[in-house]
């Protein structure tokens, strides 16, 4: 499918003029990014999706037995072990989801001369740059769950050079809970709350990841950030979810978020990257379109999850 322009949810193949209801398979369809994938998708595309129960990636029979006999276009592996401290002492498990099964699904599709778009992290960077970070900056993990996702990188682009990583940072959306939702339930259940105010990233909505991503379905871009605009510690982040609570009528205990330390969350084990802000300069260059802000997009999700609840 080389060189085929996606055209308002079909894809026209450049190749002989036709056009056919394009075949996308998602892994990780029980996840907060999957899910919302799922939802968006199904209308406009011919969408096969597999969760956790469905598909275990860490076994490499299942993935064969169950893909390699699929006709696809196109596969989304939203997929992962994301437990970034679990990871700390589950290594080969994180390697076997994260790395080896994305490997795998790389040479699978290249059989098939077929795309893989592969969902990776910002905790591949070791977050010591205070500029967002660009797709050329070298990635240095300082987790094992970052080392595990740059793996699963370098491997699914080693496979074919058409196959795409795209890096995404503090996901959140409807289909599964995220810190904005944790936030938000502290907030009403208790007067005081409190975030992190040393580290910084963007959150991103998965209902903008969904409208944004099919606009490269057709592009060979290596890797590509996708994320809202802007930057924001936790702390940020969470005030200003009070604040849109506060705009949207929901009642909360709590009106503002105090400030903590990255250094007092001592039951952490893995490291996190102080600054993990993702540059979208790439893919405006690509598109012509600039995502929009994060609190934007924050706003939006509370009105449409919250509001009058």
């Amino acid at each position: 499918m080389a060189g085929d322009v996606l055209i308002g949810g079909s894809v026209s193949a450049a190749s002989d003029g036709g056009s056919y209801n394009m075949k996308i398979v998602i892994l990780g369809s029980g996840g907060r990014l999957g899910a919302a994938l799922m939802g968006a998708y199904r209308k406009k595309f011919d969408v096969v999706g597999f969760n956790h129960a469905e598909l275990d990636l860490s076994k490499p029979d299942e993935i064969r037995q169950k893909i390699d006999n699929l006709e696809f276009d196109l596969v989304i592996n939203a997929a992962a072990f994301t437990n970034v401290d679990l990871c700390e002492t589950e290594k080969d498990q994180a390697f076997a989801v994260n790395a080896d099964a994305p490997r795998l699904l790389a040479e699978i599709c290249r059989g098939k001369s077929v795309k893989l778009i592969h969902i990776s992290t910002d905790y591949v960077f070791d977050g010591e740059k205070r500029h967002p970070y660009s797709e050329d900056d070298a990635a240095k993990p300082i987790s094992i769950y970052g080392e595990s996702k740059r793996a699963g990188e370098k491997l699914v682009l080693q496979a074919s050079n058409r196959h795409l990583v795209i890096r995404v940072s503090w996901v959140f959306g409807p289909d599964r809970p995220s810190f904005v939702d944790a936030m938000i339930k502290r907030a009403r259940e208790e007067e005081k709350i409190e975030a992190i105010d040393d580290k910084w990233s963007v959150p991103t909505y998965t209902s903008d990841i969904a409208e944004m991503l099919p606009r490269v379905f057709g592009v060979d871009a290596g890797i590509l950030h996708l994320a809202n605009a802007g930057q924001c510690t936790w702390r940020e982040y969470a005030q200003h979810a009070l604040e849109c609570c506060h705009a949207a009528g929901v009642s909360l205990k709590a009106k503002t978020v105090e400030a903590s330390k990255l250094a007092d969350m001592k039951n952490w084990v893995a490291r996190r990257p102080i600054y993990s802000v993702l540059s979208t300069a790439k893919y405006q260059a690509l598109t012509g379109i600039e995502p929009r802000p994060w609190r934007d997009a924050v706003a939006d999700y509370i009105e449409r999850s919250y509001s009058k609840k």
